[in-house]
């Protein structure tokens, strides 16, 4: 006998925050509601819930850690979720390492094996771990599905995928994973909806630009090549991590201030880039506002878009040429200023932005001249992790 009304849990949790959303799967996918519990680990904290066609309720919240921000989760789950209509929760697992990257369902013997790979992302697995373990406690028969973020580069080029470190570390699963790929996948089917098949198989750029902020190059609709590596640390400065950095820096701090491993880690992670140069704000749009009086700002502004510009002309170089440039994330979706200085000098490439279409945000914001067609579109890492799901328990669903 059908359900009536099945339901799927979709959790995003991240570094700071835990996402969620509750998506109706009977037929078509509807998004019944999403939520936020943000600013995790940081001196103010809010609780956010959206349902479809309602206002926002917004809760400000003490979420000093993780465990707290999960409680706080699993308490609203319990009053406001009701158990008999759940079929699945779908949780984005940041990190798989060499042996996890296809969609599968949770298991104890997954979760020992994800436990031992803390290592290899240890400013996400643990958390996530932590939400499954909790979810399987409150609802303990229902199917949870792990869905990796370094699925869509997992068929990269080899020689974007080796590391130029002695190669016994390859067999210890020490390569170029990438991540973001919920979200490049996404980009990538919208890409196809809106513009066809021959712009999806062509040259094309990711720009996945938020807290976290990678680039991605992509031909045939596969990935090439991305910014970051081994860790979601890498590539470009974001607003806590510092993007790529001198290796020989960690030797230098380590002997002038006695910095262990670890700290030096946080450093990078949670006090480095926007916020490091900044010494303010993380926040794009904070900076913005501050910059024509604060050189610290105008700084940290400065060097996100030169960064960027960079990574671009790299990968137009690795593509051998340009067709497609996509904005997407919190600064790429929102933030004009941005896009235009990264674009600014670029028309050698064939990029030529159109600055009443970029300030209006409008989908495409290139000129009707350009070589190379920019879009903004707005990523759905939630709306990926169901519909990876619902093929799992047999629902066929349309979006």
């Amino acid at each position: 006998m059908k359900m009536p009304d099945p339901r799927v849990l979709v959790i995003n949790g991240g570094s700071s925050s835990i996402k969620f959303a509750l998506f109706q799967t009977n037929d078509a996918l509807s998004r019944v509601l999403t939520g936020n519990i943000g600013g995790i680990g940081q001196t103010a904290g809010t609780f956010t819930i959206k349902e479809k066609d309602a206002d926002n309720r917004l809760q400000d919240v003490q979420v000093p850690d993780h465990k707290v921000a999960v409680a706080l989760l699993m308490e609203w789950l319990r009053d406001h979720v009701d158990r008999d209509s759940l079929v699945a929760v779908g949780h984005r697992v940041v990190h798989g390492g060499p042996n996890y990257w296809e969609p599968q369902r949770i298991t104890p013997e997954m979760i020992d094996e994800l436990r031992k790979l803390s290592s290899f992302d240890p400013e996400h697995l643990p958390e996530e771990i932590l939400l499954m373990e909790s979810l399987q406690k409150q609802f303990p028969d229902l199917p949870q599905i792990a869905c990796f973020d370094t699925a869509f580069h997992h068929d990269m080029p080899r020689v974007a995928k080796l590391l130029p470190i002695p190669r016994r570390y390859e067999a210890q699963g020490v390569q170029r994973y990438g991540f973001h790929g919920l979200s490049y996948t996404y980009l990538m089917m919208e890409l196809e909806r809106v513009a066809g098949t021959k712009a999806a198989n062509g040259r094309v750029i990711l720009a996945h630009l938020g807290s976290g902020a990678s680039m991605a190059a992509v031909h045939e609709g596969r990935s090439i090549d991305t910014t970051m590596a081994f860790t979601p640390a890498s590539g470009l400065m974001m607003s806590t991590r510092s993007g790529d950095i001198d290796p020989g820096l960690f030797s230098f701090i380590a002997r002038s201030e006695q910095m262990t491993a670890t700290q030096f880690d946080r450093m990078l992670n949670h006090e480095s880039g926007l916020i490091g140069v900044s010494e303010t704000s993380s926040d794009m749009q904070e900076l913005l506002a501050r910059e024509a009086e604060d050189v610290r700002a105008a700084e940290a502004v400065a060097m996100f878009c030169y960064q960027a510009k960079k990574w671009m002309g790299a990968y137009a170089a690795a593509l051998g040429g340009l067709d497609t440039l996509v904005f997407a994330g919190g600064i790429g979706e929102n933030a004009p200023q941005i896009r235009a200085r990264i674009c600014e000098g670029l028309a050698f490439l064939g990029i030529e932005f159109d600055e009443q279409r970029n300030a209006a945000s409008a989908a495409i914001i290139s000129t009707d001249a350009s070589r190379v067609m920019i879009r903004l579109i707005q990523t759905d890492e939630e709306l990926m992790i169901v519909q990876s799901v619902c093929p799992m328990l047999g629902l066929g669903v349309s979006q």
